[in-house]
């Protein structure tokens, strides 16, 4: 198997998190979810820096964003499948 670009941790889970340096819009991203090593090809939005999210599907304004298994917040807007997730689409329902 080639070096992932995205990890998963749960096939519930709505993102996936970037483990490589310098991932570019329009690339054909490999996927790995943990939970089974099984594998999905992704193709990236946009530059996205290692360590941030990718939507692994369409998601609306409202929705509740899954990350190892666990609600880590509140979409507030709409994110297209592939897309970049972070702070000016996501917030924490902390507060």
């Amino acid at each position: 198997m080639s070096t992932p670009h995205l990890l998963v941790h749960d096939h519930a889970d709505n993102v996936g998190v970037v483990v490589v340096e310098g991932l570019s819009a329009g690339t054909t991203m490999l996927c790995v979810v943990t939970h089974d090593n099984s594998s999905f090809e992704l193709v990236s939005k946009a530059d996205v820096p290692i360590g941030h999210k990718i939507a692994l599907q369409d998601i609306a304004s409202g929705d509740t964003a899954i990350k190892y298994g666990e609600d880590i917040g509140k979409f507030v807007a709409d994110v297209e499948k592939g897309a970049h997730v972070h702070t000016h689409n996501l917030k924490t329902k902390r507060w």
